[in-house]
């Protein structure tokens, strides 16, 4: 399975992250955003995340029909959630960047527009 390039995943992110807010907060958020990807730039480490896939287990019991002299029984199944590690792609500066350019947009904001979501 192919991985989405470090890019592509950092425009999606940014493109979900916009969807928030007024267009003057995204429009900081992204000059923000851009400042700060030059000033801690990502640092890619490969880390272990727990994850989840959807599994179909028999429960142990069994439903019959019976059609003429004929009685076909299957059994009762279950879909459960089964976790399992896998080592993931992670960018380790992330969680911190964001908060700079979180506090970065809300300053901007309130210079401009005398709030920090930059409403009008």
């Amino acid at each position: 399975m192919s991985r989405p390039t470090p890019i592509i995943a950092l425009l999606s992110a940014c493109l979900i992250l916009q969807s928030c807010g007024t267009p003057e907060y995204r429009t900081e958020r992204t000059h923000c955003e851009a400042e700060w990807l030059l000033e801690m730039p990502p640092v890619y480490r490969l880390e272990p995340v727990t994850k989840c896939r959807s599994e179909e287990r028999p429960t142990g019991e069994t439903v019959c029909e019976t059609s003429g002299t004929t009685t076909v029984c299957k059994p009762v199944m279950k879909t459960v959630s089964v976790p399992y590690k896998e080592l993931e792609r992670v960018d380790i500066r992330k969680a911190e960047r964001d908060t700079q350019i979180a506090s970065c947009a809300a300053r901007a904001c309130t210079a401009k527009y005398g709030n920090a979501e930059c409403e009008i």
